[in-house]
């Protein structure tokens, strides 16, 4: 019984993974911004204009972004557009019976979002990086939209007036002696404000907010981890030197 228990547990898992991950469609490796406070400041700017409408991040304080370089003059002015205290939490202003009503579901809170979404394949940021880059056009769905990495994704596109519109190019190839449709590009139906690459680059930044975001002591604890090994590295030579000296006149 108990196999057969651990046997489903981790079908369960591979399952959550496959749907997380759109069936296995590969992920891109996110570029990792965590450290350049023009590319955090420039994700708060989208993911406060572009997923706060409907996405909280409630385990988050609008003060806390003055660790990246922001006083809480800018944040007040730049990045926050209610009657909120730069002392509050980020909440949603979406009506969560509205919401359900729209979507189906309430949207989910984004604050842990980029840990998350990892797996043993993949990081959260990477699966952000792809889902946000791999919409598309698709009039069959309630919201016209719909996604690569996640089949029948039931989000709008966030970022299509930046992105424009796009379909994607599928190509036919053998694999085991069976055809499958693999996607070979992307072509654009309708340009948005942006380039691609820039577009690509706006994506990236707010990916790096929201790892920011799921743990904003993230960099400080590498840099004390780097320390605290050098110590350590400093320590055992010390401990090597002085074990030798003690017992150099005793055979």
């Amino acid at each position: 019984m108990k196999k057969w228990i651990a046997a489903c547990l981790v079908a369960l898992g591979l399952a959550t993974n496959a749907v997380a991950a759109g069936g296995g469609f590969p992920m891109e490796k996110a570029p990792n911004l965590t450290n350049d406070l023009a590319a955090l400041q420039n994700g708060a700017k989208i993911f406060v204009n572009h997923c706060l409408s409907c996405h909280s991040a409630s385990f988050v304080r609008y003060n806390r972004m003055t660790e990246l370089g922001l006083t809480e003059k800018q944040i007040k002015e730049n990045l926050m557009f209610t009657t909120d205290k730069v002392g509050d939490l980020m909440m949603a202003s979406i009506n969560p019976q509205q919401a359900k009503q729209w979507f189906g579901a309430n949207p989910p809170d984004l604050t842990l979002v980029a840990r998350s979404r990892a797996s043993g394949s993949y990081s959260g940021a990477d699966y952000l990086y792809t889902l946000l880059r791999s919409y598309y056009r698709d009039e069959t769905k309630p919201t016209g939209w719909n996604n690569l990495a996640f089949p029948n994704i039931g989000m709008p596109h966030p970022l299509w007036e930046l992105q424009g519109e796009r379909k994607p190019v599928m190509a036919t190839v053998d694999s085991h002696g069976h055809e499958v449709h693999v996607l070979s590009g992307w072509e654009q139906t309708k340009a948005g404000k942006l380039s691609q690459a820039e577009y690509d680059r706006n994506v990236a930044e707010l990916v790096a907010f929201m790892q920011w975001m799921a743990e904003p002591a993230h960099n400080d604890r590498v840099r004390l981890g780097v320390w605290v090994l050098i110590f350590l590295g400093t320590f055992i030579l010390v401990a090597w030197r002085l074990n030798a000296a003690f017992w150099k006149d005793i055979k």
